[in-house]
């Protein structure tokens, strides 16, 4: 007899949901041999960050919530460790399955570490290199406690390897935000998200921004809100703002000159199918977030990172994603570039099929099960 395999999945923030999703809709799959549970930390806690993301991708409302909400990374990691281990205390699981690189990814990871319970960490092994990221050190310290690494591209397997992580700790098994963006795709509402905005049939550019290297310092944000300006006179910009873009606008004084743009269209955060039926429709998308770099690749569409570095190049060398940084000017011409017809074409790499999360079960299963 098989005692069935007890495993608690971490999600905290917005990009954890679509990462998680599909491994909650396969473990339903097998549920005479896995018993599933969703913790949510509450890391982001309104309902256009987090709620509506649960309805939409069809999970199951979480079964803990520790609502930590805001505060600074340090506050943040430390309520999260005390509430999860609590909860690790009282559920006892086999396994916690932990994804991305969010403060809520590290934090729970050091508390199972601690307490020698296994640990399961979804896209492991993505480097940017550059540790004033707090991202990067949240990766770090998740893949040196880890136990199962899942990867989600080779060059992933290989930062792990040289970090010396032991090979048979190491899965590549594809990208469960592709499995979500796949899955979801025959619903996503192109035509509406045009009426919404007044496009009719107008090509336009989609952005997202919400980096403190972007937005944070006021020349450097100023700068690309200029570059947004000249931009706008050549393709309408929609630019669903993140909070803390938002507020850094105010702060630095820079929302009058973005409310003068006649062709730049700006909304509160957008649902995942509205985000997503919004860029498939784009003409290109200007970003810094991580995820749409990965997006963009499967959906084909030119893609301009306003960043230094990536912990995900396989969008740059085998997808239509481009490193470009901040600077106005390359900006701007990088945008022209594409707007002229040159724009970067890419493949789909490699187990970017939509059964990442068949595999990764099968790694746990075939990982963790043993007799009663």
């Amino acid at each position: 007899m098989i005692k069935k395999l007890k495993i608690l999945n971490v999600v905290g923030a917005r990009p954890n949901f679509m990462k998680v999703a599909p491994l909650m809709r396969e473990y339903a799959k097998h549920a005479d041999r896995i018993e599933a549970t969703l913790l949510h930390t509450g890391q982001h806690y309104d309902d256009a960050m987090s709620t509506i993301f649960f309805t939409q991708l069809e999970m199951p409302a979480p079964h803990v919530n520790l609502g930590v909400g805001s505060g600074s990374h340090a506050e943040q990691t430390a309520k999260i460790m005390i509430g999860f281990e609590e909860v690790l205390l009282r559920e006892k699981p086999d396994v916690i399955v932990v994804v991305g690189d969010v403060n809520s990814t590290m934090a729970c990871t050091l508390v199972a570490s601690k307490l020698l319970i296994p640990i399961a960490h979804v896209e492991a092994g993505l480097r940017s290199f550059d540790r004033t990221m707090p991202e990067e050190i949240n990766r770090l310290v998740t893949d040196a406690l880890a136990d199962i690494l899942l990867t989600t591209s080779p060059d992933a397997d290989e930062n792990l390897k040289r970090e010396g992580v032991a090979s048979e700790k190491i899965h590549f098994v594809g990208n469960t935000m592709i499995d979500t963006l796949l899955a979801l795709r025959p619903q996503f509402n192109v035509a509406g998200m045009r009426s919404r905005f007044g496009l009719n049939t107008r090509p336009f550019a989609f952005v997202t921004l919400h980096r403190p290297s972007n937005v944070d310092v006021k020349e450097v944000f100023e700068g690309i809100c200029h570059a947004f300006a000249e931009i706008q006179k050549l393709i309408t910009l929609v630019w669903p703002l993140h909070p803390r873009t938002r507020n850094m606008l105010r702060t630095h004084g820079l929302d009058s000159l973005i409310d003068s743009l006649p062709n730049l269209k700006m909304s509160e955060p957008l649902s995942y199918l509205d985000s997503t039926s919004l860029m498939s429709g784009s003409t290109l998308v200007l970003t810094d977030s991580g995820g749409v770099q990965e997006e963009t690749t499967v959906l084909g569409i030119p893609c301009l990172t306003l960043r230094e570095n990536t912990e995900r190049p396989i969008t740059v060398e085998e997808g239509t994603n481009e490193l470009i940084g901040n600077d106005p000017g390359i900006i701007i011409s990088k945008t022209r570039n594409i707007l002229d017809g040159n724009s970067k074409k890419g493949r789909l790499p490699k187990y970017w099929d939509g059964k990442a999360a068949q595999r990764i079960v099968n790694v746990l299963t075939s990982t963790l099960e043993r007799p009663q």
